[in-house]
């Protein structure tokens, strides 16, 4: 048995990006352990919330009932505050993961890693998937963290573009832009074929009703656009060749 750790900026990433991996690797009898950055604090406040709970309380509820259905064994927040989108007025201000340290976070997450003997590292590509700068930060602070602690295995997980962009075709939805910045695709050379844990990566993001609602993009796909989207999860590990599974 393994350890795999993924290391994620806010809560709903992980069953996004690893949903099907962390899954898969728990049925296969390695231990999951999830850490995350933030608590989302600056995510979509909806209008069921209790009176005097705050977003981040749910979320964190949320993050553990989710992890509940990936097989998680463990999960860990750093406790940075969610920096918001880039550019947006929260990026600078004190406590936030953007304006983090990376030696200092990086320290955090390597203690984990070392306590665990965390054979497998996921964290993000450079770009972030889409430029959010705690996304960006995750990348930064995952490679230094892996690097002190002697993790052997480090997986960048990203979206591909062009799966992405039918999915978008498909639901009637306007496709986005260019992703100025965005790792090509030709840098991925793992995927992982996560199609038997669709539906509990699907029930996973309904774990975050707080964000995820009924009406988003990544629920109201149906199926057969859903695993076009979801099926496959990406990942660059650089130094190594084509794989269709993590080194666990």
């Amino acid at each position: 048995m393994a350890t795999l750790v993924t290391f994620h900026a806010h809560p709903d990433d992980e069953c996004i990006l690893t949903g099907g991996v962390m899954r898969k690797a728990a049925d296969e009898g390695h231990r999951v352990v999830l850490v995350v950055a933030t608590r989302g604090e600056a995510g979509e406040v909806p209008d069921f919330l209790g009176e005097d709970e705050e977003l981040w309380q749910r979320r964190v509820v949320e993050t553990r009932a989710a992890a509940d259905l990936l097989g998680v064994a463990r999960v860990e927040f750093l406790g940075y505050r969610d920096s918001g989108m880039m550019g947006d007025e929260l990026n600078d201000q004190p406590g936030t993961f953007w304006t983090a340290d990376v030696e200092e976070a990086a320290r955090r997450l390597a203690a984990i890693l070392q306590e665990e003997d965390a054979r497998v590292l996921t964290i993000y590509d450079s770009f972030g998937g889409y430029g959010h700068p705690d996304h960006i930060q995750v990348h930064r602070v995952g490679r230094r963290a892996a690097e002190i602690a002697g993790t052997p295995a480090v997986y960048q997980a990203m979206v591909r573009e062009s799966e992405f962009r039918e999915a978008f075709r498909r639901a009637g939805i306007e496709e986005p832009g260019e992703m100025e910045g965005a790792v090509p695709e030709s840098e991925i050379n793992v995927g992982v074929d996560v199609t038997p844990y669709l539906a509990v990566k699907r029930k996973a993001m309904r774990a975050h009703a707080s964000q995820i609602t009924e009406e988003s993009f990544f629920l109201a796909l149906d199926e057969e656009t859903f695993a076009l989207a979801f099926g496959t999860e990406w990942f660059i590990r650089e130094g190594h060749g084509p794989a269709t599974g993590l080194d666990l």
